[in-house]
């Protein structure tokens, strides 16, 4: 799976901040656990990361609920790819979903979390609340808490 990034939202009225040189999506392969791995803005502006498991993984349909992981605000999503009628460059962008390269097995179930809890600020949200602790989550950071993900995801056994 090659790292592929994604900009689609117009930010020209969230104001300033690190949002307006991120890009809106970027996929990439984990290099430590070989998992697919997503980490997608939502309309809000905020983060949302995911990893994706295969067929043979114990986590593989089950609820979000009942994955035991550690992550910002915990799990909040459990799905297969989403579908979309749009062209292939619409459903990249805008979708829980990844482009594989071929041979490539693109039947995961994503795993994920938000960074659109309380004290998480979201730029694009008329409802942010600008006060002591409340912290934009970084590609940076939602990229880390990703690969962390991935590494519990990894060591779970059936």
């Amino acid at each position: 799976m090659q790292r592929i990034e994604y900009s689609h939202f117009d930010k020209s009225t969230w104001g300033k901040g690190p949002w307006l040189t991120e890009p809106d999506k970027v996929q990439w392969l984990d290099p430590e656990t070989s998992l697919p791995c997503l980490i997608v803005r939502n309309r809000l502006g905020a983060w949302c990361g995911y990893v994706g498991v295969s067929k043979s993984h114990v986590a593989f349909e089950k609820f979000y609920d009942d994955v035991d992981v550690d992550v910002h605000g915990g799990l909040t999503f459990a799905s297969k790819c989403q579908s979309h009628d749009g062209d292939q460059e619409t459903l990249a962008c805008n979708t829980i979903c990844h482009i594989v390269d071929e041979g490539e097995d693109d039947d995961v179930w994503w795993l994920g979390f938000d960074c659109a809890h309380w004290q998480d600020f979201m730029p694009s949200s008329p409802m942010n609340i600008h006060g002591s602790g409340v912290v934009y989550r970084t590609q940076q950071y939602v990229t880390s808490e990703v690969e962390r993900l991935a590494k519990q995801l990894k060591g779970m056994t059936p």
